[in-house]
């Protein structure tokens, strides 16, 4: 028997939960359900983080001890995830004392074979993210550049682990494992940062400053650093709680290790080079996932106060149309932008006006016309054959793509089930067939069609929408029991339907009134001329190392882009028409940097490439840097020198200036683009102009 085992990080207890705590349990409670329903034995895996100078600090000030503190904080997420429906197997706290003992054993075993060893050490200590920093780590005001919080001098003997001989031997491991992280331009992003020499990794605090955490078993004057705590909760879920499968069989190693993409290099240099130490497998993959932006692209924060709180969506709208939005909105491993009319529009429309419209039709049509029991199919036609067809597809595709964990793609793949399903009854027009006693057989045949149609896309949407399928399926006499289920003809002729009300109504909600306000003066920069435009500009030579479809937009791809500044850049691009995904892969283009970002259909673009016009409808060809340009590298027009205050366009500012090719150079007037005096081209004919 398959098995799949699914850990999320473990949240660190004193923080609030937001939506990225709750998108990311909400992507590892589905994975694990649709493994489920395909017949995989699973283990689910969620926890808290609860030791350290923080936890350590908040339970001083409330006045309680740390394991107060953390006894009645973990219950935040605890609470929260039962709330949400999520069906986690075991839920870790690092102050449990099995987790305790492992990590000592662990520690102890790592000091007995050399791979750990104590020195003086000193530097820039932030008390915020519980580490050193090294000054050039540091930012502009001498603060840690995470949290931008004040540093502290310290000096102070440690222990440390050798990580730094295990950077060949996970420079190895990722090069013949190019699939371990996902999605692989995060590999990408691991693989550069080991390019540099690793460190050796400082694994404890003394006592002295820090009281609140694991004894080291060798020097019982410190302890252990949290990340050589919070990192083995993974493995000690399953050895040290003594679980195992249903069967009998170890469930270490995960099957898929998920993360925000904030802790990527903790999870994918620091764990991996422990486990190693440790001659502990590795985990089958890392999945790194992106943030969700609001405000048109901002990060959550409590500072800046815009932080999404589950609770409040899931009161008023409902817990499965939350769990629904979280996982359709968000293309794993992309950023997505999280804003009030996008979450109303998507459960609108594909709940209440696709999902929850088609089922309401086929439970009224049968309820009225035959009884509230399901009739036999007389006789299959074409169009009855399409929709068959197109469910023992999408069962196939959803089969297929499971292991790439593209939640967003497989859920549109379901619902392109559910609409053909309504398109089947606009075109059957069943409420017109119910006025004739003749058309009684093809009545039956399409209300059956329909009803087994609806019925296996509601098994699909399962693992996504649980108590709101199953109250779906119960309208249709149905549940959902086990992967024979998900195959065409398990309704069954004579099935009693049973009672219904609409899955997800419709939200509604009246508009604001607004007072007129007095008019302001934009507190921006005065509009720029069309002579500024050029100057304001950051163009840039940049490389595609993704590519994927947008979900949502049959002319878009969703790319990856390396631009020079460490963290690749999320752009969607309208290249479809004019180039197959493996054309782009690892292509250099020419990249508008700094014009503000936009949401394209649920996705933020942070930015838009250069193509040049040609004579065929909706094709281009990309403009192209000089040959030995890199990522990052700037172009400029000849002899307009760049201004150097990093203003933000917009498209309505670009408009003002027109691009054009002359002998395969791109001109803006009698100016020349160029990166390092050679010219930016595009193959196209005179005169075509560059969008």
């Amino acid at each position: 028997m398959k098995n799949f085992y699914v850990t999320t990080p473990i949240y660190y207890v004193n923080d609030a939960p937001h939506i990225g705590h709750s998108y990311t349990t909400v992507l590892a409670d589905i994975l694990t359900r649709f493994h489920k329903i395909l017949g995989y034995q699973t283990y689910f895996l969620t926890g808290t983080d609860e030791h350290g100078q923080k936890v350590q600090r908040a339970a001083e000030k409330r006045g309680v001890t740390p394991q107060e503190h953390v006894d009645e904080y973990y219950h935040r997420f605890e609470d929260l995830w039962k709330k949400m429906d999520i069906g986690n197997d075991f839920f870790i706290r690092t102050t449990m004392p099995e987790h305790k003992a492992y990590v000592q054993e662990c520690l102890q075993k790592l000091w007995d074979k050399g791979e750990i060893y104590s020195k003086e050490y000193e530097g820039w200590y932030s008390v915020g993210e519980e580490r050193f920093f090294t000054e050039d780590e540091l930012d502009e005001n001498k603060c840690d550049p995470i949290s931008h919080r004040p540093v502290e001098w310290l000096k102070e003997k440690n222990y440390f682990f050798k990580m730094g001989s295990y950077q060949q031997k996970l420079i190895d491991f990722l090069e013949s494992h190019k699939d371990w992280i996902v999605p692989d331009y995060r590999w990408n992003e691991i693989r550069g940062f080991l390019k540099q020499p690793l460190n050796d990794l400082c694994i404890s605090r003394p006592k002295a400053r820090l009281s609140w955490g694991i004894p080291l078993p060798f020097d019982t004057d410190y302890v252990t650093y949290v990340w050589f705590d919070a990192l083995l909760n993974y493995v000690s879920a399953s050895t040290a709680f003594h679980k195992t499968y249903a069967d009998g069989t170890p469930i270490w190693p995960a099957t898929y290790h998920l993360i925000g993409k904030d802790i990527l290099t903790t999870h994918c240099v620091y764990w991996p080079t422990m486990l190693m130490a440790l001659d502990i497998p590795l985990p089958e993959h890392v999945l790194a996932h992106g943030w969700w932006l609001v405000n048109g692209g901002e990060k959550m924060s409590k500072s800046a106060g815009n932080v999404v709180n589950p609770m409040d969506y899931m009161e008023k709208y409902g817990i499965d149309a939350f769990r629904y939005f979280l996982a359709r909105e968000m293309v794993v491993g992309q950023d997505a932008n999280f804003t009030h009319e996008g979450f109303v529009r998507r459960i609108n429309s594909d709940l209440a006006n696709d999902l929850g419209n088609v089922l309401n039709r086929v439970h009224r049509l049968v309820l009225n016309n035959f009884e509230g029991k399901l009739p036999k199919a007389a006789q299959i036609g074409e169009a009855e054959k399409e929709v068959i067809d197109l469910a023992g597809k999408v069962i196939a595709e959803i089969k297929e793509g499971l292991p790439k964990a593209r939640l967003s793609q497989s859920i549109e793949t379901i619902m392109q089930l559910v609409r053909s399903i309504n398109r089947y009854l606009e075109v059957k027009a069943p409420w017109k067939l119910a006025k004739d006693e003749s058309k009684k057989d093809e009545l039956a045949t399409v209300l059956y069609i329909s009803a087994e149609a609806v019925r296996l896309s509601l098994c699909l949407l399962w693992p996504v929408i649980p108590s709101k399928a199953e109250e779906g399926l119960a309208m249709l006499g149905s549940k959902f029991q086990s992967a024979e289920d998900l195959s065409w003809g398990v309704l069954q002729s004579g099935e009693t339907f049973g009672e219904g009300k609409p899955l997800f109504p419709r939200i509604e909600e009246e508009k604001k009134q607004e007072q007129a306000k007095p008019v302001q003066k934009p507190k921006q920069n005065k509009p720029l001329t069309a002579e500024e435009v050029p100057a304001e500009m950051d163009i840039r030579a940049a490389k595609i190392i993704d590519v994927q479809n947008h979900p949502d937009a049959d002319s878009l791809y969703v790319l990856q882009v390396d631009a020079g500044e460490g963290e690749p850049r999320t752009i969607c691009s309208g290249l479809r028409a004019s180039y197959k995904a493996e054309e782009l892969k690892d292509r250099m283009i020419v990249l508008f940097a700094n014009l503000k970002p936009a949401p394209l259909r649920g996705i933020m673009s942070n930015g838009m490439l250069f193509a040049g016009d040609t004579d065929e409808e909706h094709v281009c060809v990309l403009i192209a840097p000089p040959e030995d340009a890199k990522p990052g590298d700037r172009a400029t027009f000849h002899g307009i020198a760049p201004a150097t205050d990093g203003r933000i366009l917009k498209v309505k500012d670009f408009e003002k200036i027109s691009l054009e090719v002359r002998g395969k150079v791109v001109f803006c007037g009698e100016n020349a683009l160029e990166i390092g005096d050679k010219p930016v081209t595009c193959d196209v004919l005179d005169g075509k102009k560059v969008h």
